[in-house]
């Protein structure tokens, strides 16, 4: 199965860290890897991301999982689970003021094997939103 992850330690509560990762409208201000996101964060909605490596590309996703200051879960793909791309933001509390952030992307299903070889390396955009959220968290902290 293909997938990318990054990890970084945030000076920053994970409730500092969480505000950022739950205001949809506000992502294009401190995430340099996204032109948009429509919709609202909240458990079961569907949002749909603009991401810059894909210009003109609309993600249509769901929010999958909520647990509050601790994880967000997106998915996305065909019908009948033939190609499934699920992506996972974890915050981890260090002590009273630093996360540790890690962001997984995994692809499953029938037709992963063949759809994946068209994604291209997602890894520096993965860093990228690690860094810029790295950024803005320890900025509002």
């Amino acid at each position: 199965m293909k997938s990318f992850a990054t990890t970084t330690r945030i000076n920053a509560a994970p409730a500092v860290v969480w505000d950022l990762l739950v205001d949809a409208p506000g992502y294009p201000r401190w995430n340099s890897t996204v032109d948009r996101l429509d919709g609202s964060i909240v458990l079961g909605s569907k949002v749909t991301v603009y991401a810059k490596a894909s210009p003109g590309r609309a993600f249509p996703l769901t929010v999958t999982a909520l647990e509050l200051n601790r994880r967000l879960v997106f998915s996305g793909g065909m019908p009948l689970g033939l190609f499934t791309g699920t992506r996972t933001y974890t915050l981890v509390p260090q002590g009273a003021a630093t996360t540790e952030f890690t962001m997984h992307e995994g692809f499953t299903g029938l037709l992963a094997p063949l759809i994946t070889r068209s994604i291209p390396d997602l890894q520096p955009a993965f860093d990228q939103f690690a860094a810029d959220l790295k950024h803005a968290s320890e900025a509002k902290a």
